[in-house]
């Protein structure tokens, strides 16, 4: 009881939360979102701009690169860093962007010998290429997952230093000039690659421990739930069947019997209906085609498909409300059992018209059962089926035997 009361509680708060893009994308993330936009736009756009920026200054006048090579090594470098930093502001294909830049640079870094062969450099200044070296790992942090981040850290400075001195021809003056410029950037790299994955770690934490707290609060809110039903049956128990017993015990006039009887049967549907959720609703008629489709759906729900027997002509004599729900739920009762003690064996449901009466059969070929022999405390059948029914008016008759049970509800409009 308290399992289903939780279920029941979690199902009915998810459907009320809107499933719209942005609430769904944020469930269980809500910090580390914020944390990822935060890093695309304050590494990603400004401060990818800054270098970017003066990285293409730089290059403007260059002389390194052969003729041709130039503008194609800009082009492409600086194109998709543009790209990178435009997918940053906007917060759209962050990942996407920050790959192709990281794995181009890389590209551009492999081909630098080639597009600087043949062409002597005098000033031992870093070339413009050398100033993207860390967005390049800023991308990869965007991009990749943790492992390839590292090896992007390291990847890239080592390969410009590489790339470098092949540019000089391996010169012994070039290389203290470069092994500070690798040095910088693998240490600068290393903040990158450390600031990223602190801020990630403590969002996915914070994440995780508002996620357990919202649980804990759902098992409280649902062990709250599970009391307050425990205490309103109390209270039906005490306020309404008892108050029925005491007015049908101290009935001594016709008028009190029919008042204590009233009480009674208002009594008894209540207490039928406390395990299901629908509520007693309004009294507006229904139908025979109604009664049939809620039996049919209800029947649905429990995994059975029943093609339900329709004897009236047209849409059958109109049923109050609240007869035509105690006759489904006691119906669905019936399928409920047979399903549990029969396996389904023949199971059949007919709804019928006869003369003034409204009738609902459930049958299977099951193995029936001795109605006597059935514990006081089993309520499937005296609470669900036979006192519900008798509440609203109506009668319920159970056959049963070895081949098989038969459940008929009946009802009929009082004449008086």
């Amino acid at each position: 009881m308290a399992v289903d009361a939780q279920t029941g509680l979690l199902d009915t708060a998810w459907g009320q939360i809107p499933h719209s893009p942005q609430v769904t994308v944020g469930i269980g993330s809500f910090t580390r979102s914020r944390v990822e936009r935060i890093i695309s736009l304050v590494g990603g756009a400004f401060g990818s701009l800054i270098l970017g920026l003066q990285a293409f200054l730089t290059a403007l006048g260059s002389t390194d690169e052969r003729p041709g090579w130039h503008e194609a090594l800009m082009i492409s470098v600086f194109g998709t860093l543009a790209v990178m930093i435009l997918a940053c502001v906007i917060g759209r294909g962050v990942r996407v962007a920050a790959g192709v830049f990281a794995l181009v640079y890389v590209l551009a870094l492999v081909a630098w010998p080639i597009a600087t062969a043949g062409v002597v450099s005098t000033s031992i200044d870093e070339p413009w290429i050398w100033y993207l070296l860390n967005l390049a790992t800023l991308a990869a942090v965007l991009a990749f997952p943790f492992p390839l981040q590292i090896g992007w850290t390291i990847l890239a400075p080592v390969l410009f230093g590489v790339v470098r001195l092949m540019q000089v021809g391996f010169a012994s003056e070039f290389w203290f000039t470069v092994g500070l410029d690798v040095s910088f950037a693998l240490i600068l790299g290393g903040v990158i690659l450390t600031l990223g994955w602190l801020f990630r770690s403590m969002a996915v934490n914070v994440d995780e421990t508002r996620a357990r707290a919202v649980a804990s609060y759902a098992r409280a809110a649902a062990a709250d739930a599970a009391e307050q039903e425990r205490v309103a049956v109390a209270a039906l128990m005490h306020d309404s069947v008892l108050a029925a017993l005491i007015a049908a015990e101290r009935a001594s006039t016709p008028r009190e019997r029919t008042l204590a009887a009233s009480m009674a049967r208002e009594a008894l549907t209540r207490l039928a209906n406390t395990e299901q959720d629908a509520h007693e609703g309004t009294d507006e008629p229904w139908d025979l085609a109604a009664l049939a489709a809620e039996i049919d759906a209800a029947a649905g729900e429990l995994g059975v498909d029943v093609d339900i027997q329709r004897e009236f002509d047209g849409a059958g004599p109109s049923i109050p409300g609240r007869v035509a729900r105690a006759l489904a739920l006691a119906a669905t009762q019936a399928v409920a059992n047979a399903l549990q003690h029969a396996g389904g064996a023949g199971l059949g449901i007919a709804v019928m018209e006869t003369g003034a009466r409204v009738r609902v059969e459930v049958h299977d070929a099951g193995e029936g059962f001795d109605l006597d022999a059935v514990p006081d405390d089993r309520l499937g059948i005296r609470a669900s089926i036979m006192a519900r029914v008798a509440a609203v008016g109506g009668h319920a008759d159970l056959e049963t035997g070895p081949h098989g049970t038969v459940v008929r509800l009946t009802w009929q409009e009082s004449t008086a």
